[in-house]
């Protein structure tokens, strides 16, 4: 079903050799040569990397992480055979910004990708703004290393031509180009803020076309099993070459809906229901996997992309989905599977980010780290192979602007018209962060906040525009002759 290859790197060499020129003009002298075009490995060295990516699952959602009610016997079984993170964070706290930091491993304040400057946080049907095309993705760096690159699920990057997968190192791309909420169906809710007007329908991309729209619940409650579907038809057809396989799943989003056998499944609870076809997705992929004997060369990741979101969970954590950060608006659920390489029944209690999957993809497949533009990821190879000599590279973690740990001391940064307000938790000993310790600890709090000052102000120094489009429109103004989802996949 997938279409040939699509050769972007004319375009890209072009783009990349005006972002070096603007860089060398404008910033210090870390600057050094784009990125080269590796030599591969032998194909039996290089490891294929599956990354699940979960919109709006919480930290307390799946069994390995003390889930008593939600059935996930194939996450289970993951955590058995793989490594449990217990302390692994998104960058950011919202769709757009923490995928624009996870792909680039970079902060997504340094790249215009979180909102700053009066944008919204994330983009929209119609939107101007995007992933600059000038950034490099994990898929850039691995396509560039000999990988086949596919993505299928939620891009939410920006719609506009110049923005979507295919322009940001993916060969292969199906799913939606933003959340699953900006549709034409959506009821009682504000209007698309950039056009201002009722929502459009939201496209089915394949490739860089429209091939059907979601309709309603039931074209929502297909797109975890049709993502599932295209990733493992990608993998199948990638099996003898190294591959990477980026799967952002739209679930568990709200609106939720789910199949009859779900619900049955989840005893009519839609959200349990979204989590347990998650559930069923990573069991098919790791199946796959062991199928085509591919198992003992492939690391599996899954993770979400931000903290709990209505009706799901934070567990033990304070907080979800917006407000002041804390632990659960920014510490996800992380499992990590590689039979063989990683031993099983490991847990891992070291900080990781998901800025850090860059440079350690870069490590693990020995391809290029970009060396033209500062990269806040961290590798933290050892880290998932279980070394137990391996540390956390980063001694002091930062909850974007608005907090930042060091050991298990840690400052939250609350801001207001009126005043901005700092509260001192010691995670070590109240995880749910209950006990503000300010006031009895105002040397650590002062450090803390001028470490996170400093922090702020690096950032501000080192800052990297967002693409920008001209006359940006919706992918889809109307749907004409194009099927709904469900057409779509009965013909």
């Amino acid at each position: 079903m997938n279409s040939p290859m699509i050769d972007q790197m004319p375009l890209r060499s072009f783009l990349r050799a005006v972002a070096l020129a603007t860089l060398l003009l404008s910033t210090p002298a870390w600057a050094a040569d784009p990125i080269p075009h590796a030599k591969p490995n032998p194909p039996k060295e290089r490891v294929n990397i599956v990354l699940m990516f979960i919109d709006d699952m919480g930290y307390g959602d799946i069994g390995p992480f003390g889930n008593k009610v939600n059935q996930t016997p194939h996450l289970d079984r993951m955590a058995e055979e793989g490594m449990v993170l217990t302390e692994f964070y998104v960058a950011n706290t919202a769709c757009t910004p923490s995928r624009a930091a996870l792909l680039t491993g970079t902060y997504a304040h340094r790249i215009g990708m979180d909102g700053g400057g009066g944008n919204l946080v994330v983009t929209f049907p119609g939107d101007s703004r995007g992933l600059n095309p000038s950034e490099i993705t994990i898929a850039e760096m691995l396509r560039e290393n000999g990988y086949a690159t596919g993505c299928f699920g939620k891009w939410h990057l920006g719609d506009q031509a110049e923005f979507m997968p295919l322009k940001q190192g993916f060969d292969t791309y199906f799913g939606i180009p933003y959340s699953n909420d900006m549709w034409s169906g959506r009821k009682g809710k504000r209007p698309n803020p950039i056009t201002n007007r009722k929502f459009e329908p939201l496209p089915v991309m394949r490739q860089d076309k429209a091939v059907a729209y979601v309709a309603d619940g039931v074209d929502q409650s297909l797109l975890a099993e049709v993502f599932t579907d295209e990733a493992i038809g990608f993998i199948k057809k990638n099996q003898n070459r190294p591959f990477f396989c980026y799967i952002p799943h739209a679930h568990v989003h709200k609106p939720r809906y789910a199949r009859p056998k779900y619900l049955k499944r989840a005893e009519g609870n839609v959200d349990r229901a979204h989590v347990e076809e998650v559930d069923d997705s990573i069991g098919r992929v790791l199946q796959t996997l062991k199928d085509l004997k591919l198992d003992k060369n492939t690391l599996v990741i899954f993770t979400s992309d931000n903290g709990a979101a209505g009706g799901m969970s934070s567990g033990p954590l304070r907080g979800a989905k917006g407000g002041p950060k804390y632990e659960g608006h920014m510490r996800v659920p992380t499992l990590a599977w590689w039979p063989g390489t990683i031993e099983g029944g490991i847990t891992s209690k070291e900080i990781g980010v998901t800025t850090d999957l860059l440079p350690t993809l870069a490590k693990l497949t020995n391809s290029q780290v970009p060396t033209d533009r500062i990269i806040d990821g961290k590798d933290i190879t050892g880290i998932l192979l279980g070394k137990k000599e391996a540390k956390s590279p980063h001694d002091l973690h930062f909850y974007e602007n608005e907090g930042i740990r060091r050991g298990n001391w840690k400052l939250v940064k609350q801001n207001s018209k009126a005043r901005s307000t700092l509260e001192l938790y010691d995670l070590s000993t109240d995880l749910g962060e209950k006990k503000n310790l300010a006031g009895t600890h105002p040397e650590m709090v002062k450090e803390l906040d001028r470490l996170l000052k400093d922090h702020a102000s690096s950032i501000a120094a080192n800052l990297r525009p967002a693409g920008s489009a001209e006359n940006p429109k919706p992918i889809l103004k109307e749907v004409g002759d194009i099927p709904t989802l469900k057409q779509y996949l009965e013909k």
